[in-house]
């Protein structure tokens, strides 16, 4: 009589789960666009001052649509108020910025910087806990009705323009640039305003923040889950609710940091800066797709790029620049550019 052998085959331990492709196309949108619109400015210089001048206009843009974003994806509120973070952070600079205008005045690299830094630091604080109230007071009462929140979030921003009106005055106040950061500098023939490099390396810093917080450490696990499957967080014992608060608060204070930049780089304030500035913010977040951050910022830079190409090479397209733009991505990808099911 013979002995059956029996063969169990084991899956090998090495063997890896399948990968999900990365969904690079809409990663190329802006550099394709960049260089597709080199012949059609024709000069390189021209075109270099364009496209950093469109780059610091973007990461502006994005770091005001940025906490709006995550504020949406993670607590579906639609908050029409958002812009008056964009205004009460730039008001509340300027309690550090007119003060300290002497040492503003100095040509010094480092000592703007840390005035800059300081009233940068007052504005998201103040901002911060602004949003922390607003959510307790304003939001809390309407979450799950879209239409009441819409009401009520913009009465919001018309009381806090208004208490702006109260507080700074209804005049213009301007905000010139600090010493170091005014001129530009020379790349060749192409002129590099310095503030806009600023802007630049500010934004970078910002999203690489963001990014690095919501993929590599607990609280953006628990975030990102929470725009997935935020009643499974809540299963599981954390308190989802204290995390949309934090979240809230902390979208307001990158809004209030956004204010502070934009408006340096209007170099005057006005109470109706983030209400004008809300229309672009909203087109940032539906074209980079509701709760993704990256999609948010190609999305900022999609639209900042084309805004300066189309006042460059066609003035009056420019007007309807930022509408066309949403409406071809919309066509292409009816949920933005990147879903937050698929970033």
């Amino acid at each position: 009589m013979s002995e059956s052998t029996i063969t169990i085959t084991q899956p090998a331990a090495q063997e890896s789960l399948p990968s999900t492709p990365r969904d690079i196309a809409p990663l190329l949108l802006v550099p394709v666009l960049a260089l597709l619109m080199l012949p059609l400015v024709g000069s390189f210089p021209t075109w270099l001052t364009l496209t950093i001048a469109g780059l610091a206009m973007g990461m502006m843009i994005f770091i005001m649509a940025s906490g709006l974003t995550l504020v949406f994806g993670l607590m579906d509120v639609l908050n029409f108020g958002h812009g008056a973070f964009v205004s009460v952070g730039a008001f509340t600079a300027t309690l550090v910025l007119l003060p300290l205008k002497g040492w503003l005045e100095m040509d010094s690299l480092l000592i703007n910087l840390g005035v800059l830094g300081l009233a940068m630091l007052l504005a998201m604080l103040v901002t911060g806990l602004l949003g922390w109230a607003f959510e307790r007071v304003i939001i809390m009462p309407v979450y799950g009705q879209h239409l009441k929140q819409i009401l009520i979030t913009m009465g919001g921003m018309i009381v806090a323009e208004q208490m702006i009106n109260v507080i700074w005055g209804a005049e213009q106040i301007p905000l010139p640039l600090p010493a170091s950061f005014r001129g530009a500098i020379m790349l060749g023939d192409a002129a590099i305003e310095k503030y806009r490099l600023i802007a630049v390396v500010v934004g970078i810093v910002v999203f690489v923040s963001m990014f690095l917080i919501l993929n590599r450490t607990k609280l953006g696990l628990l975030i990102r889950a929470g725009v997935e499957n935020g009643e499974m967080v809540e299963a599981l014992g954390y308190r989802i609710r204290r995390l949309f608060v934090a979240v809230f608060a902390a979208g307001s204070a990158l809004a209030g940091l956004g204010g502070v930049m934009w408006g340096l780089y209007k170099e005057t304030l006005t109470a109706a800066m983030g209400g004008e500035i809300m229309v672009m913010v909203f087109i940032v977040v539906i074209i980079g797709g509701l709760g993704s951050v990256g999609g948010c910022f190609i999305g900022a830079l999609l639209m900042a790029l084309v805004t300066n190409y189309a006042g460059f090479l066609a003035p009056k397209l420019a007007l309807v620049s930022n509408i066309l733009l949403m409406i071809t991505i919309l066509l292409w990808r009816p949920a933005g550019l990147f879903s937050n099911g698929r970033h």
